[in-house]
């Protein structure tokens, strides 16, 4: 019985470890160079339309995926997803294998 419980914490894990592939933070760190731009840049604001640029260094892994995934489908059909005309152009050329980099890289800074 011991052994058949232990098996299925094998097969459990070895799901859980396959279900997300994580991304490469040293790839992540080379590609991050354009995001430091606006999101490195301490008490920084846009212009027109004015709002705060969040700093991303430190913020949960899952949550920068899905934002950029959004902004991804937001500039390739618009009013379906985030609708920032710079931050959709930038995730547009990225790959889904870019934003894992960039997610792990990101996610694995201090605040």
């Amino acid at each position: 019985m011991k052994r058949l419980y232990l098996y299925g914490l094998i097969a459990v894990a070895m799901c859980a470890t396959t279900a997300h592939a994580e991304g490469d933070k040293t790839r992540g760190r080379q590609l991050v160079y354009t995001c430091q731009g606006c999101h490195g840049v301490p008490g920084y604001s846009n212009v027109y339309p004015s709002y705060h640029v969040p700093h991303i260094a430190g913020q949960n892994e899952q949550y920068i995926v899905n934002a950029l995934k959004d902004y991804q489908k937001g500039f390739k059909a618009p009013g379906t997803g985030r609708t920032h005309p710079t931050m959709g152009a930038q995730a547009a050329s990225l790959s889904d294998k870019d934003i894992a980099d960039i997610a792990a890289y990101l996610s694995s800074l201090a605040q």
